[in-house]
């Protein structure tokens, strides 16, 4: 008898982040194995997983609903009441995305926690958001019979915060798709792009430090900034008029490309002299990793799980200091030998992660789960 997977993917509905392509990707890959019986929670039960891409009209409508937070904690609460009263008893429930939800029936409850950003740095994310994590997450999350994270950073924030097993908290890294994020040979891009750049992408939101990297990039002087201009791309994010305001001054040197697609972002990425994510804090930081797939050199914060997936493959900076982040650019683009041995290590550590092998982590955790039912 297959063994019955109810996944939310809630997250799926939305413009896609690196929670929601996790969930996709482990999703994918789970399906692919004839020992289970995928389901999946989207406000409605389904057995179809969702491409990011398709179900445009309702990601319209429920980025319409998120500008309203009135209507945002109504629509949550319909959601919780759907799931109690249409849900079937399944084996196993997996939660991608931290808080379990209590009405879901299932026999065991494995839930992912990415990071405690919503305690730690409570300015970078939306009050409502803060709210929400406050009310449920500390109180749901002792219904999980497994905790899985992205790093061993968030492992030991799990247990310095949650009185949780630690043999119950497992560190699974993520995977990149190594059929998108790669080298590619004959590239033709539909987004107008200068000859050298300098590119970061990420949510247009405080926690991702985009201030100080535009601060940094405003710092160096014009005949670098004509030789190498600033790109951007993501969603625009919350808390984020300074951030859209220093962009709109400078469009001779800053480009903002908006949210790209999957295969842009790769092909964005082949084309970059160099990717720069100086984010406060990460859970994990996939941009790192497909950036360095896709032959880029990367600078990137020193701060929390980055270091652990970058390894010695990228050159490090302070996120909190413009000048030290403004430095390592020079030092990095000035040294054509440097990019090409970062190049070289880079391509060897993206090799070692993979969302097949991240699946597989996942699946060994349901299959012991499932001996105990």
């Amino acid at each position: 008898m297959k063994l019955k997977i109810l996944v939310d993917a809630i997250s799926l509905m939305s413009s896609l982040t690196g929670i929601g392509r996790y969930t996709y990707e482990i999703s994918k890959n789970i399906e692919k194995y004839d020992d289970f019986e995928v389901n999946y929670f989207y406000g409605y039960f389904s057995k179809k997983l969702i491409h990011p891409s398709n179900g445009k009209d309702i990601k319209v409508l429920k980025n319409i609903i998120s500008k309203n937070i009135i209507l945002k904690k109504i629509i949550r609460k319909l959601l919780i009441l759907s799931s109690r009263i249409f849900s079937k008893k399944y084996d196993i429930y997996w939660q991608p995305n931290f808080i379990p939800n209590d009405k879901i029936r299932a026999k065991k409850i494995v839930s992912s926690v990415h990071d405690f950003s919503f305690i730690l740095y409570k300015e970078y994310h939306p009050k409502e958001r803060i709210e929400y994590f406050e009310k449920y997450f500390f109180k749901n999350i002792e219904k999980a019979d497994e905790i899985i994270t992205g790093s061993n950073f968030s492992k030991q924030e799990i247990k310095e915060r949650l009185n949780f097993p630690e043999k119950n908290i497992h560190v699974i890294y993520h995977g990149i798709n190594h059929n998108l994020f790669k080298i590619y040979d004959n590239l033709e891009i539909n987004q107008t792009l200068p000859e050298n750049f300098i590119f970061s992408v990420g949510s247009i939101e405080p926690r991702k430090n985009l201030l100080g990297l535009l601060k940094a990039y405003n710092n160096l002087d014009d005949t670098f900034k004509d030789k190498y201009k600033l790109v951007l791309a993501g969603f625009k994010g919350w808390e984020n008029n300074q951030i859209m305001e220093l962009i709109n001054k400078d469009k001779e040197n800053i480009h903002y490309l908006g949210y790209i697609s999957d295969i842009e972002l790769a092909k964005v990425y082949n084309k970059a002299s160099l990717f720069l994510f100086p984010s406060f804090y990460e859970g994990f930081g996939l941009p790192v990793l497909e950036s360095m797939a896709c032959g880029t050199p990367v600078i990137c914060s020193n701060s929390s799980s980055l270091p652990e997936v970058g390894s010695d493959a990228v050159v490090y900076c302070n996120p909190d200091d413009i000048n030290d982040i403004n430095e390592k650019l020079k030092f990095v683009l000035n040294d054509e030998s440097l990019q090409k041995q970062m190049i070289k290590k880079g391509l060897k550590r993206a090799k070692q992660f993979s969302w097949e092998k991240s699946a597989k982590e996942h699946i060994e955790i349901f299959k012991r789960l499932s001996k105990n039912l």
